[in-house]
């Protein structure tokens, strides 16, 4: 690699051709950049005491060997944005002087319309592409070849290119400028001039560490670079057009940052890494790249799979699967939002299109995991193992018995991982605070449209209590509700038995319950399946409450029902589990201890659940591992340091509890202050970043 500081017109005479390649990044400067541009160009050229401006970096890798004579164009992998708006602007002062009379044409020498052209923008002497000195990638293409020609701009090739030129001719035209002082500043601005030389550097490294002043790149700009950076320009071509440029346009509208969040599940789908930060998205890439080139793996196979994979991430989360069964399965899940289920339904999904298991088994599964996320959300049990769940969860899988080892999996999982059973589900359906869960309006649709051959809408009603919120109750619900009013009232108010869908919400306010019952549009005229029996009930108070409690509690019991195994199911998936605990990769383990902070513990059990494994093992891991910075930060259960620690050097004769307390952990004696303590959910939290 070769550096050095470059006048940029002198750099732009004395280059043939610079080509963005065709992975890169669209021109994306706006106006607010150009204004900046502009700006600087004419305070350097009018400030006599600077002798040049800095402008940034422009990295770009030698063409054949680094000589003059080749054909091929220098490849720009850093700076595109700078050089073609310095071009632009050249392109637009070319136009603008053409335009003054014949002895105005050149406010400075070397600056008229034609020497502009012939030394910064073109190659006078060549024909057709060569013709011009920068060649973008992309719309950009046709677009700057036809503002540099000074031709009509192609149908369909708008671009910010011919917005900021359009914007440039403008600043042109405005009274009072100076065009000495603008060309004076083009000719004093100065770029770091580094230049790659092929097959001896390493242009991805130098773009990772040079992507300097601009737009910053995103993830997913970093991976496309590194995936295609080292190809031959006719495999960046067909790499490009054939499988990346398609897999980006099935993003183009979903939120920003879905492909990002494709890639990580992509990633954990294919590690099982549950601890993968959203900041290190591309640096776990290129890690598991580099893995698969080592085992004989290409590029272009590497591009391949994740094509393919974007085309079912694409089907189940961005809604384009063309099937009406598994499109309506998909948006139910989709609506419990818990995407930490990519990882798993990634390589569902795939067996599916490869024909290993059929629609009804994919129907099945998303069935299961629904359950299992409904299930656990109502019964409020946290959510933060949900991603060690999943991100494991495919390794579980006996591809002989599919759906059973899906099932028999769940039915396995424990403790805070657990599927809860039907009585634990049951207790919270009818005693819980469901009108300020997050899926109440998915739960009480779902039990609406339960063995509806047509589902109705329920988009347009809004979730009533039938016994009113208001702490203030008129005396006419005192009355109906018994001696206990209160009692009953804050007992059952959001529960499942006292809440229903109505589309007269406003109306109903706080009205006694006949009249809810009788009114135009009430009760006893309700459409819904839920509100059934309402309009033959007299009055409404705790007996009625608790019975349609537990008649709705049953059905939801019904509609998410508990999966089923056979033992020898069960026991396959705990003999899985055990050889994976064998090959366990314990590198997540170690980035979370490099993130757990001083001042701060956690304990075996913690960690353990974190990354998806059992405690002892982890702990003994932990005990003889010389990559476990901040292992003395591990404690046990209850706040003690371990008996079998020991520190990486075993001359090292600190006190554990020592250096715990200097980091300002507090102790009680020999345990550690529980609010100290860092969680699972915490854990993960820190590995995200």
């Amino acid at each position: 690699m070769k550096a050095y500081d470059a006048n940029l017109l002198i750099l732009l005479k004395s280059v043939s051709q610079f080509m963005v390649p065709i992975y890169q990044r669209v021109y994306s400067w706006t106006e607010v950049e150009c204004d900046r541009l502009w700006a600087d160009v004419l305070h350097a050229g009018s400030t006599s005491r600077l002798e040049s401006h800095f402008t940034g970096s422009i990295v770009y890798v030698e063409r054949a060997e680094g000589t003059r004579s080749s054909a091929e164009p220098d490849l720009i992998i850093d700076g595109q944005q700078r050089v073609t708006t310095v071009m632009l602007l050249l392109a637009a002062l070319a136009e603008h002087l053409e335009t003054l009379p014949a002895d105005e044409q050149e406010p400075v020498e070397g600056f008229s319309p034609k020497k502009i052209r012939k030394r910064f923008l073109t190659n006078d002497d060549e024909d057709g592409d060569r013709y011009f000195k920068l060649i973008l990638s992309k719309s950009d293409k046709p677009a700057m070849q036809a503002v540099i020609a000074q031709t009509p701009v192609p149908d369909g090739a708008h671009s910010r290119v011919v917005e900021n030129v359009a914007h440039f001719r403008d600043k042109l035209a405005e009274p009072g400028l100076d065009l000495v002082d603008l060309c004076n500043g083009l000719r004093k601005l100065v770029v770091v001039d580094v230049r790659l030389t092929r097959g001896k550097d390493d242009p991805q490294l130098v773009f990772e560490t040079m992507n300097s002043t601009g737009k910053r790149l995103s993830q997913a700009d970093l991976i496309r670079n590194f995936v295609l950076m080292d190809a031959t320009p006719r495999d960046q071509e067909s790499l490009y057009t054939g499988y990346w440029q398609p897999m980006e346009q099935r993003f183009t509208s979903a939120e920003e940052g879905r492909f990002d969040e494709f890639v990580r599940h992509y990633l954990t789908f294919k590690t099982h890494d549950a601890t993968l930060r959203k900041a290190e998205i591309y640096e776990a890439f290129k890690e598991y790249a580099l893995d698969r080139e080592l085992s004989g793996g290409s590029r272009r196979e590497l591009v391949e799979d994740l094509y393919r994979h974007a085309e079912h991430y694409a089907a189940f989360a961005l809604g384009t699967e063309p099937n009406p069964r598994l499109a309506r399965a998909f948006r139910d899940l989709d609506q419990l939002r818990a995407t930490v289920v990519h990882p798993l339904l990634l390589e569902v999904y795939a067996d599916y299109r490869d024909g290993m298991i059929t629609e009804v088994d994919v129907l099945d599964i998303v069935a299961m995991t629904s359950t299992y996320l409904l299930r656990r959300a109502v019964c409020q049990v946290p959510t933060n193992t949900h991603r060690t769940t999943f991100a494991t969860f495919g390794s579980s899988i006996d591809k002989a018995d599919y759906v059973t080892s899906i099932a028999a999996r769940f039915l396995t999982l424990t403790a805070s991982q657990r599927f809860p059973r039907d009585d634990e589900f049951d207790t919270s359906l009818r005693t819980a605070d469901l009108y300020h869960f997050p899926r109440t309006a998915y739960l009480l649709r779902k039990l609406e449209n339960a063995g509806r051959k047509e589902p109705i809408s329920v988009a347009d009603y809004t979730i009533e209590h039938i016994m009113p919120q208001n702490e203030n109750l008129p005396q006419a619900w005192k009355e109906a509700l018994g001696e206990e009013w209160q009692r009953v009232h804050g007992q059952y108010l959001h529960t499942l038995g006292n809440l229903t869908l109505t589309g007269y919400n406003s109306e109903y306010q706080d009205r006694p319950f006949p009249q809810k019952r009788d009114i135009v549009g009430g009760f006893r005229e309700s459409p819904l399946r839920l509100n059934a029996g309402l309009g033959q009930i007299e009055t409404w108070n705790e007996e009625q409450i608790v019975a349609r409690g537990e008649r709705l509690a049953h059905q939801a019991i019904a509609l998410w029902p508990l999966p089923d195994a056979p033992e020898a199911a069960l026991e396959a998936v705990r003999r899985r589990l055990r050889d994976n605990r064998r090959r366990f990769d314990w590198r997540a383990v170690h980035r979370i201890l490099d993130a757990l902070p001083a001042g701060r513990w956690t304990t075996y059990a913690a960690l353990a659940e974190a990354v998806g494994t059992a405690p002892q093992p982890l702990a003994n891991h932990v005990s003889t591992c010389a990559e476990c910075s901040n292992a003395y930060r591990v404690l046990t259960s209850d706040g003690r340091v371990a008996e079998a620690f020991r520190w990486r050097d075993a001359s090292d004769g600190r006190d554990p509890k020592d250096v715990l307390s200097r980091e300002g952990v507090s102790f009680a004696g020999a345990t550690a202050d529980p609010e100290q303590k860092v969680d699972a959910e915490e854990l993960l939290a820190l590995a995200d970043g």
